[in-house]
C-alpha cells in the first residue's frame, strides 16, 4: 500500500464552524491524523447548520470526514492538562478562537511551548492576530463585504449580493493548508524554528484584488459592481442561446478572440480592426451586439459544438442538477457517495487536488461526537480505565 503524502503529521483541529475545520479536512484527506476536539455534549456548532434532514446536518459527514472525534472542555484544569498532553505527541495546532482568547484560558504560545518547543500554531480569525480589529468578532460574509468584494459584486442598478455559500471561510481554508504545509516545510526540511501561521477571513479574498488595488492606485478609479469582470476583456458576458440556456464566453487575450472569429465564420471584417484588446475594449458595443446576436441564433448545443471546434471556451451556466448529470464530473470521479451512519449514505465532493503517487481518500464520514475518546485518550494518551472514567464522570471530555 502506498504512503500517504502527510502520513505522520498530526493536528490538533479545536476549531469551529468553517474555516479552520475545512483547511484541517483538507490535511486530513492526505493522510494526517486529525483529531477534532469539540466540547462534550454540544459539539462543534457545524453540527447543528443546515440544511439539516432528521434534525441532522447534512453538511457535517463531509466537513468531519477523515477526523477522530473527541471530546474536552478547556475551562477544567484537568482539560486543560489533557489538552497539553495532547499538544505535546503533535505537530499542528488549527484554531479558530476570536485573538487573545486562548491566552485567557491560560493556554497562550508560551504555555503550548512549554509542553511542545515544535508546536505549529494556525490562528484563523476575522481580522487577523494584528491592528486595531484583531480581537474583533468576524465571520465569512461580513468579511466578505470588509475584503471589498462584495462592493464590486452584483448590478450597479441594484445593491451589492454575496456569494450564496461562505467564500471567504473556504479561501482561509485553503490558506490554512498552504500555511500550515510552508510552516511544517521550514521546520522539518530546513530545519528552521516552529511559527505561528496568521490567516484571517478577509485577507484570502483581497490576495485576488490585484487588479483592482492597481486600478486605484494608479487612475483614482473605484470598480463598480458588475455582474462580470469589466475593462479587461471583450466580449465577456452572460449570453443567452435560441433554446432559453446562459452561457459564458470570455475573449481574455488576443488569441482568444481570433477562435471566436473562427467560430463565428471568421468575422475577417473584425480583423485587425479589433486584433488587440486596447482596440476591443475602446469600442466594445459593435463586438458584445454581434455576439449576442449570434449566440441567441443558436441552441446550446449547437454554440458548444461551433466553439469546441474553434478552440472557444465557453460554458452553460450550471446548476447543481447539470452538475450531477455531466459526464465530464463523472469522468473525474468528482462526486463520491459515502456510507454513513446517519443517511445511509451521502454524496459529497471528491478528494481535490489529484495527486498520482499519494492521492488522497475518504475513509469515514464524520464521526458522532467524542467517537474516538478511548483511542485518544486511552491509547494516545495511556490514560488508564479508572483516571477516563473520572474525566468523563466530571464532564471533562
Amino acid at each position: 500500500m502506498k504512503r500517504e503524502a502527510l502520513e505522520g503529521v498530526r493536528v490538533l483541529d479545536i476549531a469551529t464552524v468553517i474555516a479552520g475545520p475545512w483547511g484541517a479536512g483538507i490535511l486530513a484527506d492526505f493522510g494526517a491524523e486529525v483529531i477534532k476536539v469539540e466540547m462534550p455534549g454540544r459539539g462543534d456548532a457545524f453540527r447543528a447548520m443546515g440544511p439539516l434532514k432528521d434534525g441532522l446536518s447534512t453538511r457535517w459527514p463531509s466537513m468531519g470526514r477523515n477526523k477522530k472525534t473527541v471530546t474536552l472542555d478547556f475551562h477544567y484544569e484537568e482539560g486543560k492538562k489533557l489538552f497539553l498532553e495532547l499538544v505535546k505527541k503533535s505537530d499542528v495546532i488549527v484554531e479558530n478562537f476570536r485573538t487573545g482568547t486562548l491566552e485567557k484560558w491560560g493556554l497562550g504560545m508560551d504555555v503550548l511551548r512549554e509542553a511542545n518547543p515544535d508546536i505549529i500554531v494556525t490562528h484563523v480569525t476575522g481580522y487577523g492576530q494584528t491592528g486595531p480589529y484583531a480581537k474583533l468578532a468576524g465571520l465569512g460574509t461580513p468579511l466578505q463585504a470588509f475584503s471589498g468584494m462584495t462592493y464590486m459584486t452584483g448590478y450597479a442598478d441594484r445593491p451589492p449580493v454575496s456569494p450564496p455559500f461562505a467564500l471567504a471561510d473556504y479561501i482561509a481554508g485553503l490558506n490554512v493548508v498552504i500555511g500550515t504545509m510552508m510552516a511544517l516545510y521550514h521546520r522539518d526540511v530546513l530545519k528552521g524554528k516552529p511559527q505561528e501561521v496568521d490567516i484571517s477571513l478577509y485577507e484570502g479574498i483581497f490576495r485576488m484584488e490585484e487588479a483592482m488595488i492597481a486600478q486605484y492606485d494608479l487612475f483614482g478609479t473605484v470598480r463598480e459592481r458588475s455582474p462580470m469582470p469589466s475593462g479587461a476583456s471583450c466580449p465577456i458576458g452572460t449570453f443567452e442561446t435560441k433554446d432559453n440556456r446562459y452561457a459564458i464566453i470570455v475573449c481574455s487575450t488576443n488569441p482568444v478572440f481570433d477562435h471566436l472569429c473562427d467560430a463565428m465564420g471568421k468575422r475577417e471584417e473584425w480583423l485587425p480592426k479589433y486584433a488587440l484588446a486596447k482596440d476591443r475594449l475602446a469600442d466594445p458595443k459593435p463586438i458584445m451586439d454581434a455576439v449576442t446576436e449570434w449566440v441567441k441564433s443558436l441552441t446550446f448545443a449547437e454554440l458548444k459544438e461551433r466553439c469546441d471546434a474553434a478552440g472557444l471556451p465557453v460554458s452553460a451556466i450550471y446548476s447543481m442538477k447539470d452538475i450531477f448529470e455531466d459526464p465530464q464530473y463523472a469522468a473525474r470521479n468528482n462526486i463520491v457517495d459515502v456510507p454513513c451512519e446517519e443517511f445511509g449514505s451521502v454524496k459529497m465532493p471528491s478528494v481535490f487536488p489529484v495527486l498520482t503517487e499519494t492521492p488522497g481518500q475518504i475513509k469515514w464520514p464524520g464521526q458522532k461526537i467524542g467517537a474516538m475518546n478511548e483511542e485518544i485518550y486511552k491509547g494516545l494518551l495511556g490514560l488508564s480505565d479508572e483516571e477516563y472514567e473520572a474525566l468523563k464522570e466530571k464532564k471533562v471530555i
